[in-house]
């Protein structure tokens, strides 16, 4: 690894340890449950988007 590596890690690593005790449970439960709709919206809305692109094309 160069220097430019090492510091990179070590300025990710002193961040992420900076946070982590300014993180609450409830902030994390909060955080999974829109990651989890936003990602079963999104790829409900690509098959809607997929099968129009079909309908369309015929």
């Amino acid at each position: 690894m160069t220097a430019n590596n090492h510091t990179l890690i070590g300025t990710a690593g002193g961040t992420f340890l900076s946070i982590v005790p300014n993180i609450q449970s409830e902030d994390i439960a909060k955080t999974v449950i829109l990651a989890t709709i936003g990602a079963v919206v999104s790829f409900t809305i690509s098959l809607l988007l997929k099968s129009l692109n079909k309908k369309h094309k015929k």
